[in-house]
């Protein structure tokens, strides 16, 4: 029989190549306001990426307060800056555009407009009592998978984060402009890319919440994804691979909301919070050794998604899992990020910090369907470094 479960996403999604140049038109369909705050980066509003968006707006009336503040990995300071200035403009609507800091911000944007709820009360699992103003999501990159996900990370101090994970989170529209991803550095393009597949596999895997649908939507966020990864690496104007690798992050996105990511995540967590690596690069520099540390417990899935990612007829159960960690092993090399820990400053003294920091991601190794201890993690950190 089948378990019992629970699936949520957004309510409406856009696909639309170029949606960002009507952006100010899209919302007045769907909203009635006139107020607007915009939160991004400084990278992208002096890139002059977003003068399409914004020339939009100003035409179809809106007033728009841009907050162009966020950065990697946001501190509780940034998000609380931004909060007061949303305030302060007596923003109506929250527009999160950009990569997954800048959506996780306007998430927390969203709910602290309010004012009825501080930060620091919302850390942890539906603790959201306050209400939200109206939310969109525009991603710049196809990797997080914000745009469709529940979740919020924030920076708490020198090398800890938190999360917020509430229904309420989850974004009234997500606009899907490939446009805005063209021409992205391969770097960039290999990092995120391989952090949406992490998702498409942890999200398989989760021990505890999977289901029908989020496997569905993890099989079809794979096979998007690793078949146009390395075209999207190679020309960055491939429109074709471009689209299939946004609308495979946004799936990937939607598959772990629901079942949520494991080991992979909570190995990678420690990697960018104590040496600052790029998080999608972090998931890359673990991900093969976390797969083969799970072959004993989930072989047989990993060979389902073997036979999306390198079909070979035929073969076994056992086999079909190892290809699959040997595919991961090469993704890395094949998209010319590095590979190893070594590679990225992290010196061998460091990996029993890395280890002792790992276990505390207690909420994510529950969800991992083999289970980690700190020896474990202590041997696959030592295999990746």
């Amino acid at each position: 029989m089948m378990n019992a479960f629970q699936f949520q996403s957004v309510p409406a999604l856009l696909h639309d190549y170029g949606a960002c140049r009507r952006l100010g038109e899209i919302l007045r369909e769907r909203f009635d306001k006139k107020r607007l705050s915009l939160v991004t980066d400084a990278f992208l509003f002096n890139s002059g990426l977003l003068s399409p968006a914004l020339d939009s707006l100003a035409k179809a009336g809106w007033e728009v307060c841009v907050i162009s503040d966020v950065v990697a990995d946001p501190p509780e300071s940034v998000v609380l800056a931004a909060a007061a200035k949303s305030r302060a403009f007596q923003a109506e609507i929250i527009i999160g555009l950009g990569g997954g800091s800048s959506m996780d911000v306007a998430k927390l944007i969203a709910i602290l407009a309010s004012e009825e709820q501080a930060l620091a009360d919302m850390y942890g699992i539906d603790k959201i009592t306050a209400t939200r103003l109206p939310l969109v999501q525009i991603p710049t990159t196809a990797g997080t998978g914000s745009e469709v996900t529940p979740i919020s990370i924030v920076t708490t101090g020198a090398t800890t984060k938190a999360g917020v994970l509430s229904s309420r989170l989850y974004a009234d529209l997500t606009i899907l402009d490939t446009e805005l991803t063209m021409g992205l550095p391969p770097r960039i393009t290999a990092a995120t890319g391989i952090d949406a597949m992490v998702h498409a596999i942890e999200a398989y895997t989760s021990r505890i919440k999977k289901n029908p649908l989020s496997d569905m939507l993890a099989r079809e966020a794979l096979r998007l994804l690793s078949a146009n990864l390395l075209t999207a690496c190679r020309n960055g104007s491939d429109r074709s691979a471009r689209e299939a690798m946004l609308l495979g992050a946004t799936l990937a996105g939607q598959a772990f909301a629901n079942a949520p990511v494991a080991a992979v995540h909570a190995l990678a967590y420690p990697i960018g919070g104590l040496f600052h690596v790029a998080h999608g690069l972090s998931n890359a520099l673990v991900l093969p050794h976390v797969l083969h540390f799970n072959l004993s417990a989930a072989a047989p899935l990993y060979a389902e998604l073997a036979d999306i990612v390198v079909p070979a007829p035929g073969r076994s159960i056992e086999a079909g899992a190892q290809a699959l960690v040997d595919w991961a092993a090469a993704l890395s090399t094949d998209t010319g990020i590095e590979s190893r820990l070594r590679e990225v400053g992290i010196a061998a003294k460091d990996l029993p910090t890395l280890a002792t920091e790992a276990m505390l991601q207690t909420r994510l190794l529950g969800n991992n369907p083999r289970p980690v201890q700190l020896e474990d993690a202590m041997r696959i950190y030592q295999a990746a470094y």
